[in-house]
């Protein structure tokens, strides 16, 4: 009668009431379980992408400390090579040796953040999902009660999240690294192409849209190493389109100087054009007159009253960085919209 009573109460050991597919191993519900599958299935890729973080930022404490140290020493800070700033008189050499010193570590950091959203996408988003379809093993998944949909979202829930405390981690250290050197001293200025990529919220936004990426590509080739290749070349193509747009992300700043005026801008802007302007106020880029065939004559003769150079100023810099972060994070979303669209007409 026990025994009777016991099996009854428990039905073999499973929880009375609870089906036995809605659980899995080790008592896990079935989102929680697809998480830690998720993590089990890429931890070697995400465990190298969380002790890249963390070794990134120790390095860029201590190469911080060390250039904070040669600038001190030396009176520099604010100091290019050529600098019509009168403190900076006679620091050329010292300059130079701080570039010597730290211009390649500077710049590997550079490198390493601008490249990191092509290798999230390549080696995370692009097998997120094209390594399961390809081995066929979703189907053992699709069969328990996690829907398509909430497979999806496990899928792609555990990475996103790292992806984004990895990324804002090393972006905020190389930050406070670049507040130091960036700029005038190291000449690896703000809107410089590995400098805007690799400061502020641009490679965070970057790396999500990477794994975005990486993951409709899967989705939709089904094959590992193609979704691979066809990210690496969608980034690469995304990236530099994001930069031919970027100097029209916010209006642009004209600065006017006189036909015999000096035209000289500050080292930190970004001067995005230059030309000439005439009596009317129209701008024209170019003129047909030659410095060796009476150039002061021709431009009399051309109306042409002065120069103008459009710019960005450094004050730029954060709205154009968050403009194009939201940007990049919105395609991101759109990409994530049209897996999930994807997978509920494949898989219902």
């Amino acid at each position: 009668m026990t025994s009777t009573a016991h099996l009854g109460t428990s039905g073999s050991g499973r929880t009375a009431g609870i089906p036995e597919r809605s659980r899995t191993a080790g008592g896990r519900g079935p989102l929680g379980g697809l998480v830690w599958l998720v993590w089990r299935q890429h931890r070697l890729v995400l465990g190298v992408l969380l002790a890249a973080a963390v070794g990134g930022t120790v390095w860029c404490a201590v190469l911080r400390g060390r250039m904070a140290g040669f600038i001190d020493a030396h009176h520099i800070a604010g100091c290019s090579q050529i600098s019509l700033v009168a403190r900076c008189s006679g620091t050329q050499d010292a300059v130079k040796a701080f570039r010597d010193a730290y211009g390649s570590s500077l710049r590997l950091a550079e490198m390493g953040l601008v490249l990191l959203p092509a290798l999230i996408g390549l080696f995370l988003g692009a097998p997120l999902i094209a390594r399961e379809l390809e081995a066929g093993t979703h189907q053992l998944v699709l069969t328990q009660s996690v829907g398509p949909v909430r497979w999806l979202a496990a899928k792609i829930a555990l990475p996103a999240a790292l992806v984004l405390a990895a990324t804002t981690l090393l972006s905020a250290a190389f930050a406070w690294l670049w507040q130091v050197g960036g700029d005038e001293v190291s000449g690896s200025y703000w809107y410089s192409t590995l400098g805007f990529n690799s400061l502020g919220p641009v490679p965070v936004a970057l790396s999500l849209l990477g794994l975005a990426v990486g993951l409709l590509a899967g989705l939709l080739l089904r094959r590992t190493v193609v979704s691979m290749g066809v990210t690496l070349i969608v980034m690469a193509l995304l990236q530099s389109a994001f930069q031919q747009v970027r100097p029209y992300l916010m209006p642009i700043v004209t600065t006017k100087f006189g036909r015999d005026e000096p035209t000289q801008l500050p080292d930190s802007s970004w001067q995005v054009g230059q030309g000439y302007y005439t009596s009317s106020g129209a701008h024209v880029p170019d003129v047909p007159c030659r410095p060796d065939q009476d150039f002061a004559g021709c431009l009399r003769r051309e109306h042409v009253v002065g120069q103008y150079m459009d710019q960005h100023p450094v004050a730029h810099h954060w709205p154009l960085a968050w403009i194009e972060a939201g940007i990049v994070v919105a395609a991101a979303v759109v990409l994530v919209v049209i897996a999930f669209r994807v997978v509920r007409r494949r898989y219902g």
